[in-house]
């Protein structure tokens, strides 16, 4: 196992959960997903769901992921703008969304989302946006647990399935097991 993390196990219905000791394996969390991403991209845009009470870590991870991704310069939270564009080192883009501040999801509409131009969809409090966000391929669930975090990933279509095998082997956990 990845001493990066304190713990990994498999879980139920494509899922991996994974104990983070410290900011430092949040980090570890989101390069390993950006390594394993290359797996998942063969699916198209890939869309992300994150999940979590404020300071969860949910844009710690984003964070993480996106400079793992080959992100340059400064990384903004979303927070106030409600989305932010980066320029991929494989040619692709990322949007980074946080729509905590936003009051009805038909608020959306107006921030130009057309899903052809980003490969990956980052999206902090997606439930502020349903009905007007596309279906997640995975979805992390983050939460406090003393010093550290509890992540729960769990794959919700094939190229979401694709990126945790890849996380499970990086991380050295089983492979991740379909609910039969």
């Amino acid at each position: 196992m990845n001493s990066d993390f304190v713990t990994a196990s498999t879980m139920p219905n494509d899922s991996i959960q994974l104990h983070l000791g410290d900011a430092d394996a949040t980090d570890a969390l989101g390069a390993a997903l950006a390594a394993a991403r290359a797996n998942a991209a063969q699916a198209g845009v890939l869309i992300v769901h994150l999940h979590g009470d404020l300071g969860a870590g949910k844009s710690t991870l984003a964070r993480a992921l996106l400079r793992a991704l080959g992100v340059q310069g400064a990384i903004r939270s979303p927070t106030y703008t409600l989305v932010e564009r980066y320029p991929l080192s494989d040619g692709g883009e990322a949007w980074h969304l946080d729509l905590y501040r936003i009051g009805d999801a038909g608020e959306l509409e107006f921030l130009g989302l057309d899903g052809g131009e980003a490969s990956l969809w980052l999206i902090e409090w997606p439930e502020r946006g349903l009905g007007w966000l596309p279906a997640p391929d995975l979805r992390i669930d983050l939460a406090q647990d003393g010093a550290g975090r509890q992540a729960r990933l769990n794959a919700l279509s094939e190229g979401g399935r694709a990126w945790l095998v890849a996380l499970a082997d990086a991380t050295g956990t089983r492979e991740v097991a379909a609910d039969s």
